[in-house]
């Protein structure tokens, strides 16, 4: 007999200062979409707007106790938090509460390792949850620690406590170690197609504002004629083999947290690659950013970021705040962008034109739908252009063979066309590769 899994009944408490405003609601939603998508069913929610954050309950006694009755009245085990809990106050809040107590980043990290779907990914998420849960170790096991005193204390007691600890130190360098192994091998992979001559487009986003959907999108207007004759450099080894491949695409929070490679056809009959990024989030805890970093790092080394935004977002300032602040955070702040509005096709006649009034420098695209991506892919072609310019190179018939081999090797080239004893190669290239060919052809 297969017995059905309960979901588990969850309080929702949010938690704010009075100077932010309306802020503490849309994060409440939005605590309420990552709980869900935990499985958990939320079975009432309640809101504190604080003047200063108490430091032994976050919330004060008073809303403490109310929380309890809530909790009881709704008959939710679970409390969770919308705010990161330092180990004292969550013992203090499961003291008083008699109740499970969730913070925000507890909650992430246990939806990232149930989307976790790859070794790295798996692994990335181990990481972080033991940071994570290595300084609440002394208050899990207070009871059994000497630290408090007095007689009864003493025995088994700490070295159960000095055991987890060191055990998790332990597990926490291993993972250090392999992680740091598979970022070397990434390393190698980036420098292979960063040698590739095509332009890296990083989509990068609040989480759920369909950056998969969108590059699913994009790979299916590529699916037109071929090129030109002389032809694109071909994709990294072992890209073309997933190139028809679709990206899992879903509407919920984190669906995807492994970057995806595919190659896009811009409107110039060029090629780039774009990347699927894991989605951001406000307070995306350290732990995590710390664990991801490599992936989340192909965002630094992209041509142009195409920053995607959900149109039907109450408070998409915030998030793209929140997206701003992360990049910054990686080193990527002055990396070239093109922002878009996704998901227009949700939104009626006026609030579009309401949206392209007020934000006229972002295309207002649908990824279900391709309105729009057309203009948008145009804006990455404009600033792609940038830095890949648009060269021609006349090369002897005979005599330059080796020299043609390091044009295609670095230059996209666009066409080959014959003429007398010469062969003109249009090509897109950066400027420094731009002069290196200059200065070979010279010799010739």
């Amino acid at each position: 007999m297969e017995l059905t899994k309960v979901a588990e009944r969850v309080l929702l408490v949010g938690v704010g200062l009075k100077s932010e405003g309306r802020a503490v609601e849309h994060s409440l939603a939005e605590l309420q979409g990552l709980a869900e998508t935990a499985d958990a069913v939320v079975a009432g929610s309640l809101s504190q707007s604080v003047a200063r954050y108490h430091p032994g309950t976050l919330i004060g006694s008073g809303k403490v106790r109310e929380v309890a009755l809530a909790a009881k009245a709704c008959r939710a085990r679970t409390i969770i938090f919308d705010a990161e809990l330092s180990p004292a106050q969550q013992k203090t809040l499961e003291g008083e509460t008699d109740a499970k107590i969730i913070d925000r980043t507890r909650l992430i990290l246990d939806i990232f390792a149930k989307r976790a779907r790859t070794s790295e990914g798996r692994l990335q998420v181990e990481l972080a949850q033991l940071s994570y849960m290595l300084p609440r170790l002394t208050g899990a096991w207070r009871s059994f620690s000497q630290q408090v005193g007095g007689i009864g204390t003493r025995g088994p007691g700490e070295r159960k406590l000095e055991y987890e600890r060191r055990h998790i130190q332990s597990r926490i360098l291993r993972l250090q170690d392999e992680l740091e192994r598979i970022t070397a091998r990434r390393r190698v992979q980036r420098s292979r197609r960063l040698s590739v001559p095509v332009p890296l487009i990083a989509i990068i986003g609040y989480t759920n504002v369909g950056k998969s959907t969108l590059l699913n999108s994009l790979v299916s207007m590529g699916k037109g004629p071929s090129s030109p004759k002389g032809g694109c450099s071909p994709l990294p080894k072992g890209a073309q083999a997933c190139q028809d491949r679709l990206v899992y695409a879903d509407d919920k929070l984190f669906a995807t947290l492994d970057p995806t490679t595919r190659r896009v056809r811009l409107p110039d009959g060029t090629h780039a690659v774009a990347t699927d990024t894991v989605g951001f989030i406000r307070r995306l805890p350290t732990t995590l950013v710390a664990a991801f970093r490599s992936t989340l790092e192909e965002a630094s080394l992209a041509d142009c970021l195409l920053v995607v935004t959900d149109a039907t977002a109450q408070d998409f300032s915030a998030q793209d705040a929140a997206v701003d602040a992360v990049l910054a955070d990686l080193g990527a702040a002055e990396v070239p962008r093109v922002r878009v509005f996704n998901k227009t096709d949700l939104l009626g006649p006026s609030e579009r034109k309401e949206l392209a009034r007020s934000h006229p420098d972002r295309p207002l695209v649908s990824a279900a739908t391709g309105a729009g991506l057309s203009e948008a892919l145009g804006r990455v072609a404009e600033v792609l252009g940038r830095k890949w310019l648009l060269r021609e190179l006349d090369l002897p018939h005979h005599g330059a063979g080796s020299l043609v081999s390091t044009v295609y090797a670095c230059s996209q080239v666009l066409a080959a066309t014959h003429y007398g004893t010469k062969v003109r190669y249009r090509m897109r290239v950066t400027a420094e590769n731009w002069e290196r060919l200059r200065a070979l052809a010279a010799r010739v």
